[in-house]
């Protein structure tokens, strides 16, 4: 019996969302787009609410499914699109450490950088469920070093979020541009998907801001 994957994706342009329409460009999903109008408050309106009461994008349905959360978007998407090939297997040796770059951005690198970027003083690392913000970008540098993408050779679903999240943060000074984040940037962004999902937000904020 054949399964519909047709994907409906809740999306504002220029968002965290953009990362999900990335996501699904560089699948080839077949999916709907309801465009959501952050400008005119579309988020808070009930009709969105009861999608995500978070009043957040991204959101995906499928089916029945209600998928919320960057991260849960990703693991869902690339595992319902196996010959994308985004996602290791289970049993693949690298399925651990595709779940760890995933989590560790959700977990600790978006809160590091929110706390960075709000000037907010960080609590003793002990009690900090990232750490620090130097470590965390250590980390992730010294991992990209080893390059050229999350997974070595293997570009997956890790490196279009860690891909996005790193243009996005490096091009508003947030975290610094260390020689190894902008190569990996570069690598990226000279992907199809990348320029098709820009393509479709530069659309839709025009629709908006008319």
């Amino acid at each position: 019996m054949s399964i519909d994957r047709k994907i409906v994706l809740y999306h504002a342009p220029n968002t965290r969302s953009s990362i999900a329409l990335t996501l699904l460009e560089e699948i080839g999903a077949p999916y709907d787009l309801e465009a959501i109008d952050i400008k005119a408050g579309e988020q808070r309106q009930p009709a969105y609410l009861a999608v995500n009461p978070m009043g957040k994008v991204p959101a995906v349905t499928h089916g029945d499914a209600l998928i919320t959360e960057q991260v849960a978007i990703f693991l869902y998407l690339a595992d319902l699109f196996p010959e994308a090939g985004l996602a290791p297997a289970i049993g693949d040796p690298l399925r651990g450490p595709y779940l760890r770059w995933m989590v560790y951005y959700a977990a600790c690198f978006e809160p590091a950088v929110g706390d960075r970027a709000l000037k907010r003083e960080p609590g003793p690392p002990s009690m900090m469920a990232y750490g620090d913000f130097d470590s965390v970008i250590d980390t992730v540098t010294t991992q990209l070093a080893e390059g050229p993408y999350m997974l070595g050779r293997k570009f997956s679903a890790a490196d279009v979020i860690w891909g996005s999240g790193l243009s996005w943060t490096t091009k508003f000074q947030l975290i610094p541009e260390r020689p190894a984040i902008k190569a990996y940037i570069e690598r990226f962004e000279s992907r199809p998907s990348v320029a098709r999902a820009k393509a479709i937000d530069a659309e839709l904020a025009a629709r908006h801001g008319a």
